[in-house]
């Protein structure tokens, strides 16, 4: 069995067959799978998403690239969703630098509101970090994040910060381009990290995973990444599927 931590299957793409979509994640042996808000209409229809099919969950939280549209009232109403069945964490938030299609001060509150959400509904964090790698650390360490839960989706840093962060207490999520031959930077962190701190994900429908690279990603096609892993570290499939799934239904609270 295995658990697709950070599927997009809210997507536009998907509304065409997102049924058949599901029923083939199923068949791939993939039990579960969480849907990431990335601002608010997203985190509704992930929270509504998630209450239509069993073994679904949902995030809710505004990506770094939405933060512009964001305000205390917008806030308040996710706040509010939060707290709906289904939902394990807020996110994905944080910042993101090389898009830069909301101010980085406007970024870096809006990230700051919502681990004071998190905070207050008791519920860990889901981290969107590119080419923001010092700011992320030094607001996740100022505001106690690490004291709810931080989870960093799509992994992208080197070794060194993954240690510094697992460290912290910290999980990270290795998504499809661990398949790509080029990745070596990703295929250390793998290597050099424990497999009791990695979560597996798919971020479909991008990112897909070597040889279907070009084509939509969907959450069944997590099995290449988890094999990829295994390959990597030197251990079974079966280890891998194991320890990912127990990984995430610990770090999210799901039964």
């Amino acid at each position: 069995m295995l658990f697709d931590s950070h599927t997009h299957l809210d997507s536009s793409r998907f509304d065409k067959d997102r049924d058949k979509v599901i029923q083939r994640m199923r068949k791939s042996g993939v039990t579960h799978a969480i849907i990431p808000g990335t601002c608010f209409e997203s985190s509704v229809e992930a929270v509504e998403l998630a209450q239509r099919y069993e073994g679904i969950y949902a995030t809710v939280g505004y990506h770094p690239c939405a933060a512009k549209y964001a305000d205390d009232m917008s806030l308040s109403l996710l706040k509010a969703l939060a707290r709906k069945p289904k939902v394990v964490a807020i996110g994905e938030i944080g910042l993101d630098y090389y898009h830069d299609k909301s101010p980085k001060d406007v970024q870096i509150r809006r990230f700051i509101d919502q681990i004071d959400i998190a905070k207050s509904v008791k519920l860990p964090i889901v981290i969107h970090d590119r080419d923001a790698n010092d700011d992320v650390f030094e607001i996740l360490n100022a505001e106690k994040a690490f004291d709810t839960g931080v989870l960093f989706h799509c992994y992208s840093g080197n070794a060194t910060l993954a240690r510094k962060y697992v460290k912290l207490g910290a999980k990270l999520s290795i998504a499809g381009p661990v398949t790509y031959n080029g990745a070596t930077k990703l295929h250390e962190v793998v290597k050099a990290i424990p497999l009791e701190h990695l979560l597996i994900e798919t971020d479909a429908p991008s990112l897909t995973p070597h040889p279907y690279r070009g084509k939509r990603n969907e959450p069944g096609k997590v099995k290449l990444i988890a094999e990829r892993i295994a390959e990597l570290k030197g251990i079974s499939f079966e280890e891998v599927a194991e320890v990912t799934m127990i990984n995430t239904k610990k770090f999210f609270k799901i039964r």
